[in-house]
């Protein structure tokens, strides 16, 4: 069969991006809902002769917030003055911001959708777990589950939550007030659960903005999933781990000394919410799912904060993609037809391995079936297996005996 035409590769593109960023437009003005945004440091207005009641209304403090930070028993003591607490004023001012921080990320989480999504994620996962433990998923299937992905974990239920956000808002809030959302912090466990037991298992399947890099990178393949059809390039580990880890240790800088959400400003997720994108959002957004077609999941290897604490994780998987060397031939088929330079990595176990989203196209192009995704530690490849073979020499010292010189 022939390889998809570059016209129709740009088509399937822009029909894909666009079908994403207009249905996500459509179904986000249907959940509706409060808009995340960091809560900035607050000046109140504090007189002496305030109630707590009057400074409430004035300050346009919710109740709750009152009653935990003013440390209140009954509904009666609404009426002491501030007068009493004028010595304990900095502290409490710093106190109310920390607690309208909170019930801000309260009150932009829609629970039940929260609830729908990890439900899913985990019922998905599962399949593919499965599919993947079988052998069984071809570039077909693996189209079909992106796509699947994309439509179920970011076009219906949204880019919010997801792995990345875990990580970058609570940095990103603890740097501007100093304090932790307990929900987010369970999040980020589970999703770093869901890492330890199989190879960055929810960043590979269920990422909304992982799979959509992904399924772009897809189209530009030729039928069999194992070359560019436009030319695709792997960059070296060392180099996107560099930028990643610099860009991490840059946001989180920027945080905690100005209280400043760098990623907020580009966040690439918002492609499921593009009506709150802005211009230099868009320009990121439109160059990074450029780049996806050439580069096998950009954000996720160059800026991915989530990314980077996954791919540790990813050291101690309990399943991982591994191989059986009793039956490997070296064809190394496997590492050209991967989408990084990660299975290559495994393959010969001589540097460190780069993250690896187990995509299964090196189970699947394998001749001799020696690659799964297996339980436990990586055996190493036996001393020389994969060095170099020299050509067999004749008696003569010919490099190629079977040729007769003039002929």
């Amino acid at each position: 069969m022939k390889k998809p035409s570059h016209v129709s590769i740009i088509v399937q593109f822009i029909l894909l991006v666009g079908i994403v960023i207009a249905s996500s437009a459509f179904v986000n003005s249907l959940w509706g809902g409060a808009e995340e945004s960091l809560s900035e440091e607050r000046e109140f207005e504090w007189r002496g002769d305030m109630t707590l009641s009057q400074f409430a209304q004035t300050n346009n403090i919710p109740r709750p917030v009152m009653k935990e930070v003013f440390s209140l028993e009954t509904p009666g003591d609404l009426q002491k003055k501030l007068s009493a607490f004028e010595g304990k004023r900095v502290r409490i001012s710093r106190n109310l911001n920390k607690a309208l921080a909170l019930s801000n990320e309260e009150a932009t989480k829609n629970w039940i959708k929260i609830r729908i999504k990890f439900g899913l994620w985990f019922l998905f996962l599962v399949i593919v777990f499965i599919l993947l433990r079988k052998k069984s998923i071809t570039p077909v299937k693996r189209r079909i589950l992106y796509l699947c992905a994309i439509v179920i974990f970011g076009i219906i239920l949204g880019s919010d939550p997801s792995p990345m956000g875990t990580v970058k808002d609570a940095i990103a809030l603890y740097g501007a007030q100093r304090v932790i959302f307990k929900p987010r912090l369970v999040a980020m466990f589970v999703f770093l659960a869901m890492v330890f037991l199989a190879n960055k298992f929810i960043c590979a399947w269920g990422c909304q903005l992982g799979v959509l890099q992904d399924m772009i990178f897809r189209l530009n393949r030729n039928i069999k999933d194992t070359r560019g059809a436009l030319k695709q390039y792997k960059i070296p580990f060392v180099i996107t781990n560099t930028i990643r880890i610099i860009f991490f240790l840059v946001f989180t800088g920027i945080a905690f000394l100005w209280g400043f959400d760098l990623v907020d400003k580009i966040d690439p997720f918002r492609v499921y919410k593009p009506l709150k994108i802005l211009l230099g959002g868009w320009v990121f957004l439109s160059l990074l799912l450029l780049a996806s077609l050439f580069v096998y999941r950009p954000w996720c290897h160059l800026f991915c904060p989530f990314g980077l604490i996954g791919w540790i994780v990813e050291k101690i998987s309990l399943f991982k993609i591994k191989v059986d060397y009793n039956t490997c031939i070296e064809c190394q088929a496997c590492a050209k037809a991967c989408p990084s330079t990660v299975m290559e990595a495994i393959l010969k176990q001589d540097r460190v391995i780069p993250d690896c989203f187990a995509c299964s196209t090196c189970v699947h192009v394998c001749p001799t079936n020696s690659i799964n995704l297996g339980f436990g530690k990586r055996t190493p490849p036996p001393p020389g297996k994969f060095e170099k073979k020299p050509a067999p020499v004749s008696e003569t010292g010919d490099k190629n005996p079977s040729s007769d010189s003039g002929t």
